[in-house]
């Protein structure tokens, strides 16, 4: 008798770990090409466009030089992700969580990253050209020689940010908060703080 429990209880554990579709019934992984959407998946240089990743647990997963223009990302998990070299040019990342993520290098073009929280996140010679990241949270990310001319910057928080050899013109700062972040060569950095 106890051995049927035992299964039953480890089946039932397998099962609540998975997605769960809209009938309530676990719900198939997404896997595009050899690309699995799970954690620490190797999606090195994939072709994700438009796809709708919101909402997943992509936390560790590599997509160095991936393609992901207007992919919906929204509120994903993307702890520890790493973005070296991709394209995320309109993308949809309001929301999101990327503590600890690597955008180095990788072209963020207009993308949205409202209410993003981006502790620790390295953005280093990113482009951000018009990309919105209004009430984003940036406590000890590093945006090194990152271009955010013209983005929307209102009610950031870019606490103990480093921003040396970063581009801002022209950038929205209406509210904006900058404390303990350095500004060393920085253009259209305020001169303030």
């Amino acid at each position: 008798m106890l051995r049927p429990m035992l299964s039953a209880l480890l089946a039932g554990l397998s099962i609540a770990n998975l997605p769960v579709s809209a009938a309530g019934n676990p719900a198939e992984p997404q896997v595009y090409g050899t690309c699995g959407m799970w954690p620490h998946a190797r999606c090195r240089g994939a072709d994700l466009r438009h796809k709708d990743l919101s909402a997943l647990d992509l936390a560790g997963v590599d997509f160095t030089g991936a393609n992901l223009a207007r992919a919906d990302l929204r509120a994903a998990n993307l702890a520890g992700a790493i973005f070296d070299g991709a394209d995320l040019s309109g993308a949809r990342m309001a929301k999101v969580n990327a503590p600890g993520a690597s955008f180095r290098n990788a072209r963020l073009i207009g993308t949205d990253l409202e209410f993003a929280k981006l502790m620790r996140t390295d953005f280093t010679g990113a482009d951000l050209t018009v990309a919105n990241l209004e009430a984003a949270r940036t406590p000890f990310a590093w945006f090194v020689g990152a271009r955010l001319t013209n983005a929307n910057l209102q009610e950031t928080k870019f606490n103990a940010t480093n921003l040396r050899n970063a581009n801002l013109e022209g950038a929205l700062l209406r509210y904006t908060i900058f404390p303990d972040s350095s500004f060393e060569g920085c253009t259209g950095c305020p001169t303030d703080w």
